[in-house]
Protein backbone atom coordinates (compact mmCIF):
# COMPACT_ATOMS: atom_id res chain seq x y z
CA UNK A 1 0.00 0.00 0.00
CA UNK A 2 1.43 3.38 -1.00
CA UNK A 3 0.95 6.81 0.48
CA UNK A 4 -2.55 8.02 1.28
CA UNK A 5 -4.13 10.83 -0.72
CA UNK A 6 -3.77 13.34 2.12
CA UNK A 7 -0.03 12.63 2.32
CA UNK A 8 0.37 12.89 -1.44
CA UNK A 9 -1.60 16.13 -1.67
CA UNK A 10 0.33 17.64 1.24
CA UNK A 11 3.69 16.69 -0.27
CA UNK A 12 2.71 18.41 -3.51
CA UNK A 13 1.34 21.44 -1.64
CA UNK A 14 4.61 21.79 0.25
CA UNK A 15 6.61 21.68 -2.98
CA UNK A 16 6.91 25.38 -3.78
CA UNK A 17 7.76 24.69 -7.42
CA UNK A 18 4.51 22.88 -8.37
CA UNK A 19 1.66 25.21 -9.32
CA UNK A 20 -1.42 24.66 -11.44
CA UNK A 21 -5.13 24.48 -12.14
CA UNK A 22 -7.94 21.96 -11.75
CA UNK A 23 -10.84 21.64 -14.19
CA UNK A 24 -13.34 18.95 -13.20
CA UNK A 25 -16.68 18.17 -14.83
CA UNK A 26 -19.22 15.51 -13.88
CA UNK A 27 -18.41 14.41 -10.33
CA UNK A 28 -17.84 17.50 -8.22
CA UNK A 29 -14.37 18.85 -7.49
CA UNK A 30 -13.14 15.80 -5.66
CA UNK A 31 -9.52 15.97 -6.78
CA UNK A 32 -9.02 19.63 -5.91
CA UNK A 33 -10.80 19.00 -2.58
CA UNK A 34 -7.97 16.75 -1.40
CA UNK A 35 -5.44 19.53 -1.94
CA UNK A 36 -7.61 22.10 -0.17
CA UNK A 37 -8.12 19.80 2.81
CA UNK A 38 -4.46 18.75 3.08
CA UNK A 39 -3.38 22.31 3.92
CA UNK A 40 -1.12 24.71 2.10
CA UNK A 41 -3.21 24.66 -1.07
CA UNK A 42 -2.50 28.32 -1.79
CA UNK A 43 1.00 27.27 -2.76
CA UNK A 44 -0.30 24.81 -5.36
CA UNK A 45 -3.70 25.86 -6.73
CA UNK A 46 -3.95 28.83 -9.05
CA UNK A 47 -7.53 28.06 -10.06
CA UNK A 48 -10.22 25.42 -9.66
CA UNK A 49 -13.18 25.29 -12.05
CA UNK A 50 -16.21 23.14 -12.85
CA UNK A 51 -18.10 24.20 -15.97
CA UNK A 52 -21.16 21.94 -15.56
CA UNK A 53 -23.46 23.94 -17.82
CA UNK A 54 -22.94 22.76 -21.40
CA UNK A 55 -23.21 26.27 -22.83
CA UNK A 56 -20.65 27.57 -20.35
CA UNK A 57 -18.39 24.61 -21.06
CA UNK A 58 -18.62 25.17 -24.82
CA UNK A 59 -17.85 28.87 -24.33
CA UNK A 60 -14.61 27.95 -22.56
CA UNK A 61 -13.44 24.91 -24.49
CA UNK A 62 -15.41 24.96 -27.74
CA UNK A 63 -17.99 22.45 -28.92
CA UNK A 64 -17.03 18.94 -30.04
CA UNK A 65 -18.09 17.84 -33.53
CA UNK A 66 -19.61 14.73 -31.97
CA UNK A 67 -21.54 16.78 -29.41
CA UNK A 68 -20.07 14.61 -26.66
CA UNK A 69 -18.65 15.95 -23.41
CA UNK A 70 -17.16 12.78 -21.92
CA UNK A 71 -14.54 11.91 -24.51
CA UNK A 72 -10.79 12.10 -25.06
CA UNK A 73 -11.10 15.06 -27.42
CA UNK A 74 -12.91 17.08 -24.75
CA UNK A 75 -10.32 16.24 -22.13
CA UNK A 76 -7.50 17.27 -24.47
CA UNK A 77 -9.15 20.64 -25.09
CA UNK A 78 -9.55 21.15 -21.34
CA UNK A 79 -5.90 20.33 -20.69
CA UNK A 80 -4.62 22.52 -23.52
CA UNK A 81 -6.85 25.48 -22.67
CA UNK A 82 -6.16 25.44 -18.94
CA UNK A 83 -2.42 24.89 -19.33
CA UNK A 84 -1.97 27.63 -21.93
CA UNK A 85 -4.05 30.08 -19.91
CA UNK A 86 -2.10 29.31 -16.74
CA UNK A 87 1.34 29.70 -18.28
CA UNK A 88 0.53 32.78 -20.36
CA UNK A 89 -0.80 34.64 -17.32
CA UNK A 90 1.74 33.59 -14.73
CA UNK A 91 5.10 32.85 -16.36
CA UNK A 92 6.18 36.50 -16.06
CA UNK A 93 4.80 36.82 -12.54
CA UNK A 94 5.98 33.71 -10.69
CA UNK A 95 9.50 32.50 -10.07
CA UNK A 96 11.31 30.87 -12.99
CA UNK A 97 11.63 27.74 -10.84
CA UNK A 98 7.88 27.05 -11.14
CA UNK A 99 6.73 23.82 -12.79
CA UNK A 100 3.19 24.38 -14.09
CA UNK A 101 0.43 21.80 -14.43
CA UNK A 102 -3.17 21.54 -15.55
CA UNK A 103 -5.28 18.68 -14.24
CA UNK A 104 -8.63 17.89 -15.86
CA UNK A 105 -11.35 15.28 -15.85
CA UNK A 106 -14.65 14.91 -17.64
CA UNK A 107 -16.82 12.10 -16.32
CA UNK A 108 -20.27 10.60 -16.41
CA UNK A 109 -20.96 9.53 -12.83
CA UNK A 110 -24.01 7.83 -11.36
CA UNK A 111 -27.08 10.06 -11.62
CA UNK A 112 -30.60 10.00 -10.24
CA UNK A 113 -31.79 8.65 -13.59
CA UNK A 114 -29.36 5.75 -13.18
CA UNK A 115 -28.84 5.27 -16.92
CA UNK A 116 -25.75 5.24 -19.09
CA UNK A 117 -22.16 4.16 -18.64
CA UNK A 118 -20.29 5.45 -15.59
CA UNK A 119 -16.89 6.34 -16.95
CA UNK A 120 -14.52 9.21 -17.44
CA UNK A 121 -11.40 10.68 -18.97
CA UNK A 122 -8.68 11.97 -16.65
CA UNK A 123 -5.42 13.70 -17.47
CA UNK A 124 -2.62 15.98 -16.38
CA UNK A 125 -0.41 18.20 -18.52
CA UNK A 126 2.70 19.24 -16.61
CA UNK A 127 6.29 20.41 -16.59
CA UNK A 128 8.64 17.91 -14.98
CA UNK A 129 11.21 20.65 -14.51
CA UNK A 130 11.19 24.47 -14.81
CA UNK A 131 10.87 25.88 -18.35
CA UNK A 132 10.47 22.37 -19.83
CA UNK A 133 8.05 21.59 -22.63
CA UNK A 134 4.92 20.02 -21.11
CA UNK A 135 4.51 16.28 -20.72
CA UNK A 136 1.11 14.62 -20.50
CA UNK A 137 -0.73 11.58 -19.19
CA UNK A 138 -4.28 10.69 -20.22
CA UNK A 139 -6.33 7.72 -19.07
CA UNK A 140 -9.85 6.35 -19.34
CA UNK A 141 -11.57 4.80 -16.33
CA UNK A 142 -14.74 2.86 -15.66
CA UNK A 143 -16.39 3.67 -12.32
CA UNK A 144 -18.00 0.63 -10.74
CA UNK A 145 -19.31 1.84 -7.37
CA UNK A 146 -23.08 1.66 -6.93
CA UNK A 147 -23.54 5.16 -5.49
CA UNK A 148 -22.62 8.58 -6.85
CA UNK A 149 -20.83 9.65 -3.67
CA UNK A 150 -18.64 6.54 -3.79
CA UNK A 151 -17.76 7.20 -7.43
CA UNK A 152 -16.82 10.77 -6.56
CA UNK A 153 -14.59 9.51 -3.77
CA UNK A 154 -12.84 7.01 -6.06
CA UNK A 155 -12.36 9.69 -8.71
CA UNK A 156 -10.78 11.97 -6.12
CA UNK A 157 -8.35 9.25 -5.08
CA UNK A 158 -7.23 8.36 -8.57
CA UNK A 159 -6.86 12.02 -9.55
CA UNK A 160 -4.49 12.73 -6.66
CA UNK A 161 -2.64 9.51 -7.44
CA UNK A 162 -2.19 10.57 -11.07
CA UNK A 163 -0.75 14.00 -10.26
CA UNK A 164 1.61 12.51 -7.67
CA UNK A 165 2.76 9.76 -10.04
CA UNK A 166 3.34 12.27 -12.83
CA UNK A 167 5.69 14.35 -10.69
CA UNK A 168 7.44 11.67 -8.67
CA UNK A 169 7.21 8.30 -10.47
CA UNK A 170 7.35 9.05 -14.20
CA UNK A 171 10.64 7.18 -14.64
CA UNK A 172 9.40 3.88 -13.18
CA UNK A 173 6.55 2.35 -15.17
CA UNK A 174 5.80 -0.38 -12.60
CA UNK A 175 5.61 2.00 -9.64
CA UNK A 176 3.75 4.58 -11.72
CA UNK A 177 0.93 2.16 -12.58
CA UNK A 178 0.79 0.55 -9.12
CA UNK A 179 0.51 3.95 -7.41
CA UNK A 180 -2.52 4.94 -9.49
CA UNK A 181 -4.56 2.43 -7.51
CA UNK A 182 -3.42 3.45 -4.02
CA UNK A 183 -6.49 3.30 -1.70
CA UNK A 184 -8.51 1.74 -4.54
CA UNK A 185 -9.43 -1.70 -5.89
CA UNK A 186 -10.55 -2.88 -9.31
CA UNK A 187 -13.99 -3.51 -7.85
CA UNK A 188 -14.34 0.28 -7.56
CA UNK A 189 -12.55 1.66 -10.59
CA UNK A 190 -10.80 0.22 -13.63
CA UNK A 191 -8.24 1.87 -15.88
CA UNK A 192 -8.66 0.50 -19.39
CA UNK A 193 -6.48 2.93 -21.32
CA UNK A 194 -3.45 5.08 -20.52
CA UNK A 195 -1.21 7.17 -22.74
CA UNK A 196 1.86 9.18 -21.76
CA UNK A 197 4.17 11.45 -23.72
CA UNK A 198 6.80 14.10 -23.19
CA UNK A 199 10.25 14.61 -21.70
CA UNK A 200 9.13 13.51 -18.22
CA UNK A 201 8.86 9.99 -19.66
CA UNK A 202 12.18 10.06 -21.50
CA UNK A 203 13.36 6.49 -22.03
CA UNK A 204 9.98 5.08 -20.97
CA UNK A 205 7.94 3.58 -23.82
CA UNK A 206 4.31 4.55 -23.21
CA UNK A 207 3.26 1.07 -24.31
CA UNK A 208 4.96 -0.38 -21.23
CA UNK A 209 2.51 1.53 -19.03
CA UNK A 210 -0.29 -0.30 -20.83
CA UNK A 211 1.52 -3.61 -20.40
CA UNK A 212 1.75 -2.92 -16.66
CA UNK A 213 -2.02 -2.39 -16.55
CA UNK A 214 -2.63 -5.85 -17.98
CA UNK A 215 0.22 -7.52 -16.09
CA UNK A 216 -1.08 -6.09 -12.80
CA UNK A 217 -4.62 -7.22 -13.72
CA UNK A 218 -5.87 -3.65 -13.47
CA UNK A 219 -7.59 -4.11 -16.82
CA UNK A 220 -8.61 -7.03 -19.03
CA UNK A 221 -6.81 -5.95 -22.18
CA UNK A 222 -5.22 -3.11 -24.11
CA UNK A 223 -5.30 -2.47 -27.86
CA UNK A 224 -2.57 -0.81 -29.92
CA UNK A 225 -3.12 0.57 -33.41
CA UNK A 226 -0.87 0.09 -36.44
CA UNK A 227 1.45 2.84 -35.18
CA UNK A 228 1.72 1.47 -31.66
CA UNK A 229 -0.67 4.02 -30.14
CA UNK A 230 -2.99 2.77 -27.41
CA UNK A 231 -6.72 2.70 -28.21
CA UNK A 232 -9.81 2.50 -26.05
CA UNK A 233 -11.54 -0.85 -26.60
CA UNK A 234 -15.11 0.45 -26.47
CA UNK A 235 -14.33 3.10 -29.10
CA UNK A 236 -12.52 0.72 -31.47
CA UNK A 237 -14.87 -2.27 -31.27
CA UNK A 238 -18.24 -0.53 -31.11
CA UNK A 239 -20.44 -1.41 -34.10
CA UNK A 240 -17.66 -3.46 -35.70
CA UNK A 241 -17.45 -7.08 -36.82
CA UNK A 242 -14.34 -8.44 -35.12
CA UNK A 243 -11.96 -11.11 -36.38
CA UNK A 244 -9.47 -12.37 -33.77
CA UNK A 245 -6.34 -14.44 -34.29
CA UNK A 246 -4.65 -15.53 -31.05
CA UNK A 247 -0.97 -16.32 -31.28
CA UNK A 248 2.50 -15.88 -29.84
CA UNK A 249 3.81 -13.92 -32.86
CA UNK A 250 7.39 -14.56 -31.81
CA UNK A 251 7.91 -13.71 -34.61
CA UNK A 252 4.93 -13.38 -36.98
CA UNK A 253 5.56 -15.83 -39.83
CA UNK A 254 4.17 -16.41 -43.32
CA UNK A 255 1.88 -18.94 -41.67
CA UNK A 256 0.61 -16.25 -39.27
CA UNK A 257 -0.13 -13.97 -42.22
CA UNK A 258 -1.88 -16.73 -44.18
CA UNK A 259 -4.11 -17.46 -41.19
CA UNK A 260 -5.05 -13.78 -41.01
CA UNK A 261 -5.76 -13.50 -44.73
CA UNK A 262 -7.64 -16.80 -45.11
CA UNK A 263 -9.65 -16.15 -41.96
CA UNK A 264 -10.59 -12.68 -43.16
CA UNK A 265 -11.86 -14.03 -46.49
CA UNK A 266 -13.94 -16.67 -44.72
CA UNK A 267 -15.31 -14.19 -42.17
CA UNK A 268 -16.13 -11.57 -44.79
CA UNK A 269 -18.04 -14.11 -46.88
CA UNK A 270 -20.21 -14.95 -43.87
CA UNK A 271 -21.41 -11.35 -43.47
CA UNK A 272 -24.14 -9.45 -45.23
CA UNK A 273 -22.81 -7.38 -48.11
CA UNK A 274 -23.42 -4.15 -46.20
CA UNK A 275 -21.16 -5.38 -43.38
CA UNK A 276 -18.31 -6.87 -45.39
CA UNK A 277 -16.08 -3.81 -45.11
CA UNK A 278 -17.08 -3.09 -41.51
CA UNK A 279 -14.47 -5.45 -40.05
CA UNK A 280 -11.63 -4.96 -37.61
CA UNK A 281 -8.89 -7.62 -37.58
CA UNK A 282 -7.08 -8.06 -34.26
CA UNK A 283 -4.11 -10.34 -33.62
CA UNK A 284 -4.18 -11.14 -29.89
CA UNK A 285 -1.40 -12.15 -27.51
CA UNK A 286 -2.33 -13.62 -24.14
CA UNK A 287 -0.43 -12.44 -21.09
CA UNK A 288 0.07 -16.13 -20.24
CA UNK A 289 2.14 -16.42 -23.45
CA UNK A 290 4.19 -13.37 -22.49
CA UNK A 291 4.76 -15.02 -19.11
CA UNK A 292 5.83 -18.35 -20.59
CA UNK A 293 9.34 -17.81 -19.24
CA UNK A 294 8.24 -16.79 -15.75
CA UNK A 295 8.43 -13.02 -16.17
CA UNK A 296 7.39 -10.54 -18.83
CA UNK A 297 10.34 -9.44 -20.95
CA UNK A 298 9.53 -5.85 -21.86
CA UNK A 299 11.81 -5.82 -24.90
CA UNK A 300 10.27 -9.06 -26.14
CA UNK A 301 6.79 -7.58 -25.72
CA UNK A 302 7.68 -4.43 -27.63
CA UNK A 303 9.28 -6.53 -30.37
CA UNK A 304 6.04 -8.42 -30.99
CA UNK A 305 4.00 -5.22 -31.10
CA UNK A 306 6.53 -3.61 -33.47
CA UNK A 307 6.46 -6.60 -35.83
CA UNK A 308 2.67 -6.73 -36.00
CA UNK A 309 2.68 -2.97 -36.58
CA UNK A 310 5.11 -3.50 -39.48
CA UNK A 311 2.42 -5.71 -41.03
CA UNK A 312 -0.14 -2.93 -40.66
CA UNK A 313 -1.94 -4.78 -37.89
CA UNK A 314 -3.47 -3.74 -34.63
CA UNK A 315 -2.65 -5.92 -31.62
CA UNK A 316 -4.45 -6.74 -28.40
CA UNK A 317 -2.71 -7.87 -25.19
CA UNK A 318 -5.16 -9.59 -22.85
CA UNK A 319 -5.44 -11.35 -19.52
CA UNK A 320 -7.79 -13.93 -21.05
CA UNK A 321 -6.42 -17.41 -20.48
CA UNK A 322 -9.06 -19.20 -22.55
CA UNK A 323 -10.88 -18.51 -25.80
CA UNK A 324 -14.17 -18.35 -23.89
CA UNK A 325 -12.79 -15.62 -21.61
CA UNK A 326 -11.54 -13.76 -24.66
CA UNK A 327 -14.92 -13.99 -26.34
CA UNK A 328 -16.60 -12.57 -23.23
CA UNK A 329 -14.27 -9.58 -23.42
CA UNK A 330 -15.15 -8.91 -27.05
CA UNK A 331 -18.90 -9.42 -26.64
CA UNK A 332 -18.87 -6.73 -23.97
CA UNK A 333 -17.89 -4.11 -26.56
CA UNK A 334 -18.57 -5.56 -30.02
CA UNK A 335 -22.28 -6.01 -30.65
CA UNK A 336 -21.96 -7.51 -34.12
CA UNK A 337 -20.29 -10.68 -35.43
CA UNK A 338 -17.14 -12.16 -33.90
CA UNK A 339 -14.87 -14.67 -35.60
CA UNK A 340 -11.89 -16.57 -34.19
CA UNK A 341 -9.24 -18.00 -36.49
CA UNK A 342 -7.39 -20.88 -34.83
CA UNK A 343 -5.33 -23.92 -35.74
CA UNK A 344 -6.95 -27.35 -35.59
CA UNK A 345 -4.86 -28.29 -32.55
CA UNK A 346 -6.34 -25.28 -30.70
CA UNK A 347 -9.82 -26.69 -31.27
CA UNK A 348 -8.61 -30.09 -30.07
CA UNK A 349 -7.49 -28.46 -26.86
CA UNK A 350 -10.84 -26.70 -26.43
CA UNK A 351 -12.57 -30.10 -26.73
CA UNK A 352 -10.19 -31.82 -24.30
CA UNK A 353 -12.18 -32.48 -21.12
CA UNK A 354 -9.07 -32.80 -18.95
CA UNK A 355 -8.30 -29.13 -19.58
CA UNK A 356 -11.35 -28.19 -17.54
CA UNK A 357 -10.41 -30.03 -14.35
CA UNK A 358 -10.34 -27.43 -11.60
CA UNK A 359 -11.74 -24.78 -13.94
CA UNK A 360 -11.68 -21.60 -11.88
CA UNK A 361 -15.12 -20.54 -13.12
CA UNK A 362 -16.64 -23.97 -12.54
CA UNK A 363 -18.16 -23.96 -16.01
CA UNK A 364 -16.66 -27.18 -17.32
CA UNK A 365 -16.33 -28.01 -20.99
CA UNK A 366 -19.94 -27.44 -22.01
CA UNK A 367 -20.23 -24.16 -20.11
CA UNK A 368 -16.98 -22.85 -21.55
CA UNK A 369 -17.97 -23.78 -25.10
CA UNK A 370 -21.32 -22.12 -24.51
CA UNK A 371 -19.54 -18.90 -23.53
CA UNK A 372 -17.25 -19.17 -26.53
CA UNK A 373 -19.90 -19.95 -29.13
CA UNK A 374 -22.32 -17.16 -28.37
CA UNK A 375 -24.99 -16.60 -31.06
CA UNK A 376 -22.77 -14.14 -32.95
CA UNK A 377 -19.45 -16.03 -32.64
CA UNK A 378 -17.95 -18.51 -35.12
CA UNK A 379 -14.66 -20.42 -35.26
CA UNK A 380 -12.61 -20.75 -38.46
CA UNK A 381 -10.22 -23.69 -38.29
CA UNK A 382 -6.89 -23.48 -40.07
CA UNK A 383 -5.43 -26.94 -40.82
CA UNK A 384 -2.21 -28.16 -39.20
CA UNK A 385 0.40 -30.57 -40.48
CA UNK A 386 1.18 -33.43 -38.09
CA UNK A 387 4.90 -33.22 -37.28
CA UNK A 388 5.21 -37.02 -37.02
CA UNK A 389 3.42 -38.28 -40.12
CA UNK A 390 3.04 -35.03 -42.14
CA UNK A 391 -0.72 -35.57 -42.52
CA UNK A 392 -2.96 -32.52 -42.79
CA UNK A 393 -5.32 -32.25 -39.85
CA UNK A 394 -8.76 -30.72 -40.44
CA UNK A 395 -11.98 -30.86 -38.43
CA UNK A 396 -12.79 -34.26 -39.94
CA UNK A 397 -9.45 -35.82 -38.97
CA UNK A 398 -9.20 -34.20 -35.57
CA UNK A 399 -8.27 -36.46 -32.66
CA UNK A 400 -10.93 -36.11 -29.98
CA UNK A 401 -12.27 -38.60 -27.45
CA UNK A 402 -15.23 -40.74 -28.50
CA UNK A 403 -17.67 -38.84 -26.30
CA UNK A 404 -16.64 -35.58 -28.00
CA UNK A 405 -17.22 -36.83 -31.55
CA UNK A 406 -20.93 -36.01 -31.59
CA UNK A 407 -20.31 -32.55 -30.14
CA UNK A 408 -17.67 -31.88 -32.79
CA UNK A 409 -20.03 -32.96 -35.57
CA UNK A 410 -22.86 -30.88 -34.08
CA UNK A 411 -20.67 -27.78 -34.09
CA UNK A 412 -19.65 -28.40 -37.70
CA UNK A 413 -23.10 -29.25 -39.05
CA UNK A 414 -24.51 -26.09 -37.49
CA UNK A 415 -21.69 -24.01 -39.00
CA UNK A 416 -20.43 -22.93 -35.59
CA UNK A 417 -17.01 -24.16 -36.69
CA UNK A 418 -15.77 -24.23 -40.29
CA UNK A 419 -12.64 -25.46 -42.04
CA UNK A 420 -10.43 -22.98 -43.85
CA UNK A 421 -9.85 -24.65 -47.21
CA UNK A 422 -8.04 -22.05 -49.32
CA UNK A 423 -4.86 -22.07 -47.22
CA UNK A 424 -1.37 -21.91 -48.70
CA UNK A 425 0.13 -25.44 -48.46
CA UNK A 426 3.65 -24.02 -48.79
CA UNK A 427 3.50 -22.26 -45.41
CA UNK A 428 1.56 -24.78 -43.35
CA UNK A 429 4.71 -26.39 -41.93
CA UNK A 430 6.25 -23.14 -40.66
CA UNK A 431 6.58 -23.07 -36.86
CA UNK A 432 7.49 -19.78 -35.21
CA UNK A 433 9.58 -21.49 -32.51
CA UNK A 434 11.84 -22.96 -35.21
CA UNK A 435 12.14 -19.60 -36.95
CA UNK A 436 12.95 -17.98 -33.60
CA UNK A 437 15.73 -20.50 -32.96
CA UNK A 438 17.17 -19.83 -36.40
CA UNK A 439 17.20 -16.10 -35.64
CA UNK A 440 18.82 -16.60 -32.24
CA UNK A 441 21.40 -19.07 -33.58
CA UNK A 442 22.25 -16.88 -36.55
CA UNK A 443 21.19 -19.61 -38.98
CA UNK A 444 20.91 -18.35 -42.54
CA UNK A 445 17.63 -18.51 -44.43
CA UNK A 446 15.13 -17.67 -41.69
CA UNK A 447 14.01 -14.62 -43.67
CA UNK A 448 12.13 -16.77 -46.21
CA UNK A 449 9.74 -17.96 -43.49
CA UNK A 450 8.54 -14.49 -42.47
CA UNK A 451 7.00 -11.53 -44.34
CA UNK A 452 9.59 -9.15 -45.81
CA UNK A 453 8.61 -6.31 -43.47
CA UNK A 454 9.10 -8.60 -40.46
CA UNK A 455 12.58 -9.68 -41.62
CA UNK A 456 13.53 -6.05 -42.24
CA UNK A 457 12.33 -4.93 -38.80
CA UNK A 458 13.96 -7.85 -36.97
CA UNK A 459 17.35 -7.05 -38.53
CA UNK A 460 17.02 -3.28 -38.24
CA UNK A 461 16.09 -3.39 -34.53
CA UNK A 462 18.13 -6.49 -33.61
CA UNK A 463 15.00 -8.20 -32.27
CA UNK A 464 15.03 -11.62 -30.58
CA UNK A 465 18.83 -11.61 -30.47
CA UNK A 466 19.23 -11.17 -34.23
CA UNK A 467 22.46 -9.80 -35.65
CA UNK A 468 21.89 -6.19 -36.62
CA UNK A 469 22.17 -4.67 -40.04
CA UNK A 470 24.82 -2.00 -39.56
Amino acid sequence: MGLGQRQKALEINLNSKIYGTFAEIGAGQEVARHFFRAGGAAGTIAKSISAYDMTMSDAIYGREKTGRYVCEERLQKMLDTEYETLVSRLENVRTTETTYFAFANTVSAKSFKGTGENHGWIGVKFQHEPKAEPSQVIMHVSMLDAENVQQQEALGYIGVNLIYAAYYLAQNSEEFIASLMDSLTTSRIKIDMISAKGAAFHGIDSRLLCLELVKSKLCEAVIFDENGNVLQASEVLYKKNVLVVRGGYRPPTNLSLDMLECGLRKFRASLDKSEQENIIVIPEISMSLLLDRGTVDNEDFLARVDLLSSLGQKVLISNSESYSDLNMFFTKYAKKKIGFVMASYNLEEILNKSKYDGNRCGLGLVGSIGRLLEPNTRLYIYPARDEENSEIQTIESMQVSDDMTFLLMYLKENHLIEDIEDYNPEVISIWSRRVLKMIQDGTEGWEKFVPASVAKTVKKKCLFGAKCDI
